[in-house]
């Protein structure tokens, strides 16, 4: 197995992918089995042009690309420029399935496992893993999330990982000869090989972790027998004049993905937003559905909150034993890069500090797909790395993530 990145900052789309197939070529040193291509919106003329350039030039088993506003190659960070950047890999012993999937593809919410495996045409044996682009907005608009839940339901020891592409009007998919317009194009990945992922939302947590006594759908009342919307004052009271300033711009709530736990950690809550608050009714509204018993936190987001999780969270994957990660992706959010942290290449340069010179690309999405417990969502403000290595060594790091549940 070996993985390359490259990017090119050309501002012809012709010397752009010759660059590009020369990194490739050189770098690799073997036939490839998998490209994937991240473009920039400044292309969009061009965009009919990179799937015969690819395929010609470099006939790789499958290519699969996206567009973004800003995109990652090489372990570098590029926002609101022009570039291309892609990630080849040759990949013996393992198995690439395509996938292009719209909504009327999808099995119902009643089908079973076996549906699904016949509409992917994916066995759930050996373990697949799942990388998803999605164009949300194109001519076939695709919400994903009935996809995430339809894929841990029938293949629940997979992972699921991906971005939305985030061009708001001239958004495009690419899988092998095809430029697509809405839906999500992906690959299954089988054989010799494994996804670790990492999914930091860049949160810190604030007060106590407690439990929804009374909710509506997305209306939070009841925490612990008292008011929501009095906790939430209480809160906001107790906090230092740095932290109330946060609270103010920057609330969330996190839900436990589990419920068996007394103490929690970074990665242990999916955070949601706090849309709004009603001293009046006395309810807060959150971004998603809510259920009573659940354990929630509120949590606050600043730059450092989002280095010290990411910085954590890289830390505990790289000391579980037997780790040797070969390439990796990074599907990290608009509001994340210079936005949020003042600089470039942050997640990018914090993830080689901690891992070493491990090949990297992806690009910034409208949303971003991982898992968080035993369930797979679609975030914001997150960053989802898939970290490839061969299946020997999977093992130890599954155990790792499970002592630290």
């Amino acid at each position: 197995m070996k993985w390359i990145s490259s990017i090119s900052h050309e501002k012809d789309i012709g010397h752009a992918l010759t660059e590009l197939r020369r990194d490739v070529r050189t770098g690799l040193d073997a036939p490839a089995d998998l490209l994937m291509l991240f473009v920039t919106p400044h292309f969009e003329s061009d965009y009919g042009r990179i799937p015969d350039a690819i395929a010609g030039a470099l006939a790789p088993a499958l290519f699969l690309g996206c567009t973004g506003t800003g995109i990652i190659g090489a372990a570098r960070e590029v926002e609101n420029r022009p570039a291309i950047s892609v990630m080849a890999a040759s990949l013996p012993g393992v198995d690439i399935t395509p996938l292009y999937l719209r909504e009327e593809d999808l099995p119902t919410s009643d089908a079973g496992p076996d549906h699904w495996h016949k509409a992917l045409g994916v066995a759930p044996d050996p373990t697949p893993h799942f990388l998803l682009l999605v164009d949300p907005t194109g001519d076939v608009p695709f919400d994903p999330r009935p996809l995430l839940m339809g894929l841990d339901f029938a293949y629940p020891q997979s992972a699921k990982i991906g971005g939305l592409a985030s061009v708001l009007r001239e958004n495009c998919l690419f899988m092998g000869d095809r430029q697509l317009s809405g839906g999500c194009a992906g690959i299954a990945l089988q054989g010799n090989i494994d996804v670790d992922t990492v999914v930091a939302q860049g949160c810190r947590p604030v007060g106590q972790a407690m439990t929804i006594t009374e909710c509506d759908g997305c209306q939070l009342t009841g925490l612990d027998d008292r008011g929501a919307v009095e906790v939430l004052v209480e809160l906001y009271h107790s906090l230092l004049e740095q932290d109330q300033e946060l609270l103010q711009r920057s609330l969330h709530l996190g839900v436990a993905s589990t419920g068996l736990k007394t103490d929690y950690g970074a990665g242990d809550f999916l955070i949601r937003n706090v849309l709004q608050f009603d001293h009046e009714k006395g309810t807060i509204s959150i971004g998603d559905h809510l259920e009573p018993g659940q354990t929630v936190q509120f949590h606050i987001r600043d730059p450092k909150s989002a280095h010290d999780e990411l910085d954590l969270l890289l830390n505990l994957y790289r000391d579980a034993p037997s780790t040797d990660p070969e390439g990796a992706l990074l599907f990290t959010c608009t509001g994340r890069g210079r936005h949020l942290f003042g600089e470039d290449h942050h997640d990018s340069s914090l993830f080689q500090s901690v891992l070493g010179d491990v090949p990297l690309a992806g690009m910034f999405c409208g949303g971003e797909i991982g898992p968080v417990g035993d369930s797979t969502y679609l975030h914001g403000y997150t960053s989802s790395f898939a970290i490839f290595r061969p299946r020997d060594g999977h093992q130890a790091w599954q155990a790792r993530r499970q002592a630290l549940k």
